[in-house]
């Protein structure tokens, strides 16, 4: 198995996902600008999504614990898990920290940090899926492009 530098290890998708928060915190905390979505509803919907993100991360671990294979982004797993929640999306514990940080934004009122969720999610494609994607069509080939074909990326 490949030893990870510590870069490799800092530079995991909880690490983005706290900075972006962190990031949408403080814009709430210390630059509302008068902006509110402020809401029972919106409250509600901000603590259902990162519930719902929560179970999706969850669920994923387990497939991944079931398959006995990695879940580290920097490592090519050893199987393809096509499986749970893998049968809905390629990447279901990016799309479970897309929704944690869309219901955190909307948990704190962070108006002004709306945007942050779509720049979130480009930059998670472009540091980790993108790579993964490769690494999966090199060691599985054909498997893998018709799993590609078969499962959308996000949902």
């Amino acid at each position: 198995m490949k030893q990870l530098s510590l870069p490799e290890m800092i530079d995991v998708p909880p690490v983005w996902l706290a900075a972006f928060a962190a990031i949408a915190w403080c814009q709430a905390t210390y630059l509302p600008l008068g902006l509110s979505l402020a809401h029972p509803i919106t409250q509600l919907l901000g603590g259902l999504l990162v519930g719902a993100g929560v179970v999706v991360i969850l669920l994923a671990a387990y497939e991944f614990r079931r398959h006995k294979t990695s879940i580290i982004p920097h490592l090519t797993p050893n199987r393809i898990i096509q499986s749970g929640v893998f049968s809905k999306s390629r990447n279901p514990i990016y799309l479970g920290d897309a929704l944690i940080l869309l219901g955190l934004v909307l948990r704190w009122d962070a108006v002004l940090s709306l945007p942050l969720v779509p720049i979130f999610v480009w930059c998670i494609e472009r540091r980790f899926i993108v790579a993964e994607e490769n690494r999966m069509r090199r060691e599985f080939r054909a498997d893998y492009g018709r799993y590609e074909q078969k499962v959308r990326r996000w949902v």
